[in-house]
């Protein structure tokens, strides 16, 4: 694989847009990562989009890619949709990442975009089980909260980890939130807040889980020979991992293998360990996720993550800031966007362009996006390593 940096990025405001459409939220995040490069529309070689639900809530199943691409003056180039669960988007920036690294193109675009507002809550619920196993958990009632709430009570079994420990994840989340401009959700939260909040599956409340929200973000791609020419500032992608569980019955459900198995791959290829990591992006779609996350990627022991959070180390300013962005939480979950919205995320933090939550001399970031479940491990888990 030859060297392959991102030399662009874009992403639109997350929230709930119902009067915009797929093609335009994702329009305008390829208009934002062009200009971002320095690039005209002709200059793109190849296309991937990640959705998982526009089929299912929007009624464009087919050539979304394709269709956003027109938008922008793109067509005739090979385009190809992307969908792998929650990590749709973080997948398309991977098959770009192929794309140019085997040499078969310089320049790609990878795209995500979701547009949840189009249904309604049992209606999206339903969207998002279609991300497990439909016959045999999902259509019997196992669904992501409870998938959520059932690792929360074995990690408190298992660990000794509370829910307020959980909670904190959310408060420091929306702590970062309430500095992207881009986020969902721009407000502090509490304990208090969070624990009055309704409850949506016991132990886990309304404000341990991400919203439901619209947006879109890209990225641009390229080999190493045209970011130099371009003469803009590129971030070099160190590492590319995807892993689908392994779905033993045997393992323990305090944490996920798969990310794990990734994580390895990711470091391995970076040649880079977890403390070297100035700052990660990952999926914190329900407040526990985020301290499985921090022992899986290696940020601290098996059973450490409630301590972690405590001690403000995944904070701005602390050891390894954990979702600046304000993440899923705050920052909000556009399933199809997420993975591309980490990337973009991690680049301007390295770029030192993350204005008001920047991580102070960050050289090297880390995104992980997390897809599905089933039998208790993700469907798919990617995981990237970038350095300036």
């Amino acid at each position: 694989m030859r060297e392959v940096m991102v030399l662009g990025v874009g992403m639109t405001p997350f929230g709930k847009f119902r009067a915009r459409s797929l093609r335009e939220l994702g329009a305008d995040a390829c208009w934002d990562a062009l200009a971002d490069a320095g690039m005209k529309p002709s200059e793109v070689q190849v296309a991937y989009c990640g959705n998982l639900a526009g089929g299912l809530l929007s009624g464009q199943e087919a050539g979304l890619g394709q269709i956003i691409l027109r938008e922008i003056g793109i067509a005739g180039i090979p385009v190809t949709k992307v969908e792998n669960a929650c990590s749709s988007g973080s997948v398309a920036f991977r098959e770009a990442w192929i794309a140019v690294g085997s040499g078969l193109y310089d320049v790609a675009f990878a795209i995500g975009v979701e547009k949840l507002t189009e249904g309604t809550t049992a209606e999206v619920t339903t969207a998002l089980a279609s991300a497990g196993d439909m016959e045999m958990e999902a259509a019997l009632g196992l669904v992501f909260p409870g998938i959520y709430a059932m690792l929360a009570r074995r990690r408190m079994a298992v660990y000794g980890e509370s829910i307020e420990q959980c909670a904190r994840v959310a408060i420091k989340n929306h702590r970062h939130g309430a500095l992207n401009p881009r986020a969902q959700y721009r407000n502090e939260i509490t304990l208090e807040e969070i624990a009055a909040s309704p409850m949506i599956s016991d132990p886990l409340t309304l404000l341990h889980c991400c919203p439901i929200g619209d947006g879109a973000a890209a990225a641009i791609l390229c080999s190493a020979d045209v970011a130099r020419r371009g003469g803009r500032p590129a971030i070099r992608v160190a590492a590319s991992a995807l892993t689908s569980g392994l779905f033993r019955e045997d393992r323990e459900y305090v944490g996920f293998e798969s990310t794990q198995r990734a994580a390895a791959q990711a470091y391995e290829q970076a040649g880079v360990g977890p403390e070297e990591i100035d700052l990660a992006e990952v999926h914190d779609c329900f407040s526990v996720a985020e301290l499985c996350h921090y022992e899986d990627l290696g940020f601290c022991a098996p059973g450490e993550g409630g301590r972690l959070i405590e001690s403000g180390a995944t904070a701005l300013g602390g050891r390894v800031p954990v979702n600046p962005s304000g993440g899923l939480l705050a920052k909000g979950h556009p399933v199809g966007a997420t993975g591309l919205a980490q990337i973009a995320e991690v680049v301007w933090q390295l770029r030192g362009e993350a204005q008001g939550r920047q991580v102070d001399g960050a050289r090297v970031g880390l995104t992980h996006c997390q897809g599905g479940n089933v039998q208790g491990d993700a469907l798919a888990t990617t995981i990237h390593i970038l350095q300036r």
